[in-house]
């Protein structure tokens, strides 16, 4: 089959630390065919050299294994992705700054190729095959090393007039809180990401708490990561509950600044720290409710995890570059 036709639909989703690709066929719902994972190189030149090294690969292997070929190429990248499917400033991609990457897929993958921003596809590939699925109007909040969100507005991906919709892990909250990756102080995503659950774990650490989660952390309050938070209180620690359960007032935060603003059906939670289930999940429900205007006036928003898990920002760029081809 010629290079650039055939009825499959290769995604790949970038990561600050990996990339993954999988393969999917657009009209039958189900689990990737192929998936691959690589760890994410430093550099723009270097990030665009395995991006175009794992969508060559995947599109040779299900033409061998299926006899099918991949006819679009679709990308998510974390950071601002404009209209034309460039990266424009990517905070955890250090070095990679207005790097046309769909212009340069294209010309070296000689298919149709669509670039969008990582959760954007997270939030399609949950619309299209997860929980979101029916649910016209939705957000989906990545909580990972940072925050990233997915709209969806009568059934589409809402981008924005410059594509940059989707970034409240940059909303504000606190002036004067701590300093992000961005060069400013006190962004949501310091409080409520992976990082975030980190930082509020080291507060308790230093105060002379969270005794558990510093031995799961080696015995020094500076090294503790939010997933040895998520460990103690997989135990019962109660300690690390308490952590949690201040997480989940500022996950709460952002969710009901989000659900003042754009009125969604549902809210997902995705990203790495949904794997926690009920430890994040349970939190952010109840102080949620605190939090959003007007909550005894207003339908309640169901609150749920992901279903798609790490799989959901590769299938849903899969599903939007089958889409626009």
């Amino acid at each position: 089959m010629p290079d650039g036709v055939g009825r499959l639909a290769c995604g790949l989703d970038l990561g600050g630390t990996k990339l993954l690709g999988v393969v999917v066929d657009p009209d039958v719902p189900g689990a990737p065919l192929l998936e691959e994972k690589v760890a994410t190189p430093a550099g723009g030149e270097a990030v665009l050299e395995e991006v175009v090294a794992l969508a060559s690969r995947l599109c040779e292997r299900a033409a061998d294994q299926f006899g099918e070929g991949v006819g679009a190429v679709g990308l998510g990248a974390p950071g601002l992705v404009d209209r034309r499917g460039t990266l424009r400033y990517g905070p955890n991609l250090p070095g990679v700054v207005d790097l046309a990457l769909a212009d340069l897929l294209r010309t070296r993958l000689e298919r149709a190729v669509s670039v969008d921003n990582d959760a954007t596809c997270a939030a399609w590939g949950e619309h299209e095959r997860g929980a979101s699925r029916g649910i016209d109007h939705s957000v989906l909040v990545t909580l990972g090393t940072g925050i990233g969100a997915g709209i969806t507005v009568k059934g589409a991906v809402l981008r924005g007039a410059n594509g940059f919709a989707g970034e409240p892990g940059h909303m504000v909250v606190d002036p004067s809180g701590p300093l992000c990756p961005c060069g400013r102080r006190g962004c949501w995503e310091r409080y409520a990401s992976g990082s975030g659950l980190g930082w509020l774990a080291r507060e308790s650490a230093q105060a002379g708490l969270a005794a558990r989660v510093v031995e799961l952390a080696g015995g020094e309050p500076e090294d503790v990561r939010g997933e040895h938070v998520t460990a103690a209180a997989a135990e019962g620690d109660a300690e690390a509950l308490a952590v949690l359960k201040r997480f989940g007032w500022w996950v709460a935060l952002g969710i009901a600044n989000l659900v003042n603003v754009l009125d969604p059906g549902m809210v997902v939670i995705g990203g790495g720290l949904a794997e926690a289930g009920g430890l994040v999940l349970d939190p952010t429900r109840s102080a949620y409710r605190q939090l959003v205007f007007a909550a005894d006036h207003r339908p309640d928003v169901p609150i749920v995890l992901a279903h798609l898990g790490g799989h959901a920002g590769a299938v849903g760029a899969a599903l939007l570059a089958a889409a626009r081809r």
